[in-house]
């Protein structure tokens, strides 16, 4: 079985390796992925993020020359839910994809509102990044 998926990117006029080593940085999340945290830190060895619905693990893709920043969210529910995100060259600057997988029992409007907050989220990565 596959899920429908929504690609979500923002070009960013910033170097590649500029916008992946911040963009990677788990303690940075909060700055720019209001939809995934309001805050994070390390508890045994783990990443925990706060969120609207409770804390969450998060495990990150080991660093990487190819810009993947890959990652599970885990919900205090044992859901594992996986996050492809990818910063790739774009010119001189870097283009940030963001995959969103409609998952099992999630309706449209849900489905939406997730792409909508992914979108915001890279805005605002795109913010911080071009000021």
């Amino acid at each position: 079985m596959t899920f429908p998926a929504r690609h979500i990117s923002i070009a960013i006029n910033r170097p590649v390796g500029e916008v992946y080593e911040f963009a990677g940085n788990p303690e940075n999340l909060p700055k720019w992925a209001a939809g995934l945290s309001s805050s994070i830190g390390m508890v045994d060895d783990t990443w925990v993020a706060e969120t609207s619905t409770g804390p969450v693990r998060v495990k990150f893709a080991e660093r990487n020359e190819f810009g993947v920043l890959d990652h599970f969210v885990v919900t205090a529910s044992g859901e594992s839910i996986y996050n492809p995100l990818r910063v790739l060259g774009n010119g001189d600057g870097a283009e940030v994809v963001f995959t969103l997988y409609r998952r099992e029992g999630m309706d449209e409007s849900s489905f939406d509102a997730d792409a909508a907050a992914v979108d915001q989220d890279l805005h605002t990565l795109k913010r911080l990044l071009e000021a």
